[in-house]
């Protein structure tokens, strides 16, 4: 009997070197030495990557002009991957814990979603598993992988009649990684940014634990983590919360030459859900943004309103554009939902809503869409600049929200100042308004204090596509819309607009600890309790 179990352990052992000489054999270099050796003997090892493509894939993201070298990548197949490889690095207190970053699509802008010298993990390895979104109309939610996408979502949930209120305007972003911000669209005046409209969360911390975790349930856990930047966990699952879908929407533009007419009619419209109590919910617009046009930058260079109007609408747009009074316009966006029970009312509800609004008579545009089409909107002109190569180009985007109070001297110094002239301007200019009553104060997302407050998406691009980080650094237009943040961010601490960066990007303490303002000292207890070796999320810069 003795013999045979030390056969038994024999076979064991060669077993087990001969899964191990796999696993390296795979790697197309040797053990990276800044992980430690103990990790290679674990079974999530099987999950790890260090060839050319993986490495080159998560050293950069969408910005396009930050790159930090990663020593692995791990592809998960479960959570328990997850879980296996921060514990690793948990473990490794005594000597030199390892850096984890989970990235997602890789939308960040400034490294956020990168990790030197430590392990990048591949979200979306995870999304093979249909499983991992599961619908319970009844009960109007969605248990939904972090990993997954909210095209994907929007799509699964429709099935079951019902949808998630809140969305961001482009949908092939993950779950989680929307959540570790904010989530923010035209949609949030009336349902707050999704991190609003989460129930419950599943997840991982930089402890290794897997916890469950809503407003009554660790609480704060929960608040940390939505609005977190990923500094506290890795959102695993989302419990979102569902509505009844509509089926159509008509969908409005109108535009202006009077920016404090544009922004009275915004706060007019996002008023009548605050205002008019149930009815003003039912009555009012699902729907609203803002959008600055210029001579530089007309609707034909936009590639969110390129396909909206017509050939002849541009034309009408463009010549009144080339009026030396009116080089600047901004356009109001709306939407109002419907289907088969409100299609005979939804015109004369929206004819009312839009009736005393101060737009330019006659410039007023609508179409008729899906639901799927309208909230999908930016996907089609995603489609056409990828087939001119013109979409996976450098974006030096700059979002910020901006006290309602102090967003007409915006208007003067940065879009009548810095950007009025500039003829290096491609890409959109969102302005519309929010309502900080609809934000949870207590999750880590940071907003102006004042009420009402505007979403500033500078979402430009440079048109010049580059290869490498070397050639980005020279691009000459890249650079001057690099300038063109420093300088608005300049201007508004100048004139003493307190404006806080939405997918904020700090290179010291010092202005992190501005950006949290009073929120700072409990963001740095959250991150001692819940991430003490500071191992999550190191690009963005905060405790590393």
């Amino acid at each position: 009997m003795g013999k045979n179990k030390s056969i038994s352990c024999c076979f064991t052992v060669i077993a087990f070197v001969k899964r191990l000489v796999s696993r390296i054999g795979k790697q197309s270099r040797p053990w990276p030495p800044s992980l430690p050796r103990e990790l290679q003997f674990l079974d999530v090892a099987a999950r790890l990557r260090v060839d050319f493509d993986a490495i080159t894939m998560a050293s950069t993201d969408f910005g396009k002009f930050s790159r930090e070298i990663p020593a692995a990548v791990i592809c998960p197949s479960s959570e328990d991957d997850i879980v296996a490889l921060v514990r690793s690095s948990y473990a490794s207190a005594s000597s030199s814990p390892f850096s984890i970053a989970a990235r997602g699509q890789g939308h960040s802008l400034r490294g956020q979603a990168m990790a030197s010298g430590g392990v990048v993990v591949d979200m979306r390895a995870m999304a093979i598993n249909s499983g991992r979104i599961s619908v319970c109309g009844s009960a109007l939610y969605a248990d939904v992988g972090g990993e997954q996408l909210w095209i994907d979502v929007l799509n699964a949930t429709l099935w079951h009649g019902v949808a998630p209120s809140s969305w961001t305007d482009y949908l092939y972003l993950t779950v989680g990684g929307t959540l570790s911000n904010a989530g923010i669209s035209g949609q949030s005046f009336r349902h707050g940014p999704q991190i609003s409209n989460v129930k419950e969360l599943d997840v991982v911390t930089g402890r290794g634990e897997v916890v469950t975790c809503s407003r009554d349930m660790n609480s704060e856990l929960f608040c940390a983590v939505l609005g977190g930047l990923g500094q506290f966990g890795i959102i695993t699952r989302a419990r979102i919360a569902v509505e009844q879908a509509p089926s159509r929407v008509k969908w409005v533009r109108m535009l202006y030459h009077d920016f404090s007419a544009f922004t009275r009619d915004q706060e007019y419209l996002i008023s009548i859900h605050v205002n008019g109590g149930d009815e003003g919910m039912k009555q009012g617009l699902d729907y609203v943004e803002g959008s600055v046009v210029t001579s530089q930058l007309s609707p034909a260079s936009n590639w969110r309103s390129s396909s909206f109007f017509s050939q002849t609408d541009h034309s009408k747009i463009s010549s009144i554009l080339a009026n030396q009074q009116h080089d600047i316009l901004y356009y109001l966006e709306v939407a109002k939902y419907y289907d088969h029970l409100t299609v005979d009312t939804v015109d004369g509800e929206l004819e009312v809503l839009l009736s005393g609004l101060s737009f330019i008579p006659g410039l007023i545009f609508t179409k008729d869409v899906s639901y799927v089409d309208f909230l999908n909107r930016v996907r089609s002109e995603e489609l056409k600049l990828r087939s001119k190569g013109q979409w996976d180009v450098p974006h030096p985007w700059l979002n910020l929200f901006v006290p309602k109070s102090r967003i007409l001297d915006f208007d003067v110094g940065v879009f009548k100042g810095i950007l009025r002239h500039s003829s290096n301007l491609v890409g959109p200019i969102l302005v519309y308004p929010m309502l900080r009553s609809k934000w949870d104060d207590r999750m880590s997302a940071v907003i102006p204090g004042e009420e009402i407050f505007y979403c500033v998406g500078l979402l430009h691009s440079s048109p010049n596509v580059t290869t490498t980080l070397d050639e980005c650094k020279e691009d000459h237009q890249y650079l001057v819309l690099e300038e063109h943040n420093k300088k608005i961010l300049e201007f508004c601490e100048e004139a003493s607009i307190e404006v806080k960066q939405y997918l904020p990007n700090y290179r010291s303490r010092a202005e992190w600890m501005n950006h949290f303002g009073p929120k700072w000292e409990v963001f740095k207890e959250r991150k001692n309790k819940f991430d003490p070796l500071a191992i999550l999320s190191p690009g963005q810069r905060i405790f590393n």
